[in-house]
């Protein structure tokens, strides 16, 4: 029998209480002239050998609720000193970083979202920065490379892994997922024995094995992540989930090259140690009707 991809959707994925956009206007450190360095050079390093292209496929737009006011989660920081000592103390836990001024509108729009993250991501730490608040907090800043607010930076073992400028609360709370996620449901793979001993696990229960591959800086990556976590939770029984950034060391990129992954995401479908096809692209309901699919289930679009 025919299922409607619609009716899988309205049931696994309902709509999330953020709004997906903001806008920066205001500039307290530099003159309006002045421009910033763009968030995805990470990028360019890492894929420059394989020409990876990120795939993004857009989500409606949500509007946002109104979050809770405490945030004794949140440190406020105010000189280099207590910034490299709150990053040395998190050890390897993701660390999120603010940095906000005093008259910025959408610093101030920002930071209560960033204060609700704080209260539901026990394992992630979170810094603000007031980048206008004296000499030593500008210091900071420019030490950073900070020429915008609000500015989010993401660090791990003292080093920034990635940052973002003019983003909203629903890409926050991405990046907040999926670089600081250790303990979900989807397994964590970190090279391609890994990928090997997880098909071998599962060869006798014939699970389905989803594989989402891709990078660390990419934009489509993240937004689809917190549906590979929905799902992950919501299929447990019937699939296995798991995670690979191709760019996290020369192993998963090898994985990458042999997989002929030119684009990303890209998730890999297998099951019974054979690779039954794939699905490239950061659609929700395009997934979740290709797992559906490679699960035995007809789905009509």
């Amino acid at each position: 029998m025919a299922t409607s991809i619609t009716n899988f959707i309205s049931k696994l994925l309902p709509s999330s209480p953020l709004s997906t956009s903001t806008k920066l206007f205001y500039n307290p450190f530099i003159s309006p002239s002045c421009s910033f360095p763009h968030t995805n050079n990470y990028n360019k390093q890492s894929t420059k050998k394989l020409h990876l292209i990120t795939k993004a496929t857009t989500a409606p737009g949500t509007q946002k609720t109104t979050p809770a006011a405490s945030d004794e989660r949140v440190q406020k920081v105010h000189s280099i000193q207590e910034f490299d000592e709150a990053l040395l103390a998190a050890k390897n836990k993701l660390v999120v970083v603010e940095y906000a001024a005093t008259q910025s509108i959408n610093s101030s729009k920002m930071y209560p979202f960033m204060v609700e993250l704080s209260r539901s991501c026990s394992d992630v730490e979170f810094i603000l920065v007031m980048g206008d608040e004296s000499d030593q907090t500008r210091d900071l800043c420019k030490r950073e490379k900070i020429h915008q607010v609000p500015h989010f930076s993401f660090y791990k073992s003292m080093e920034k892994i990635h940052e973002e400028e003019g983003i909203g609360p629903d890409q926050l709370a991405g990046d907040v997922l999926y670089y600081g996620d250790n303990h979900s449901a989807v397994v964590q793979l970190h090279s391609r024995e890994d990928v090997e001993k997880l098909i071998e696990d599962h060869k006798a229960d014939h699970k389905l094995i989803v594989l989402d591959v891709g990078l660390k800086h990419c934009g489509p990556c993240v937004k689809v992540y917190p549906t590979v976590l929905k799902l992950s939770r919501q299929m447990e029984d019937t699939v296995v989930f798991a995670r690979m950034n191709g760019d996290e060391n020369e192993s998963c990129m090898q994985f990458l090259k042999d997989m002929e992954v030119i684009q990303v995401p890209t998730f890999l479908f297998i099951r019974d140690g054979n690779i039954s096809g794939r699905y490239v692209g950061s659609g929700k309901g395009e997934l979740i009707g290709e797992i559906l699919r490679y699960q035995g289930v007809r789905v009509t679009y």
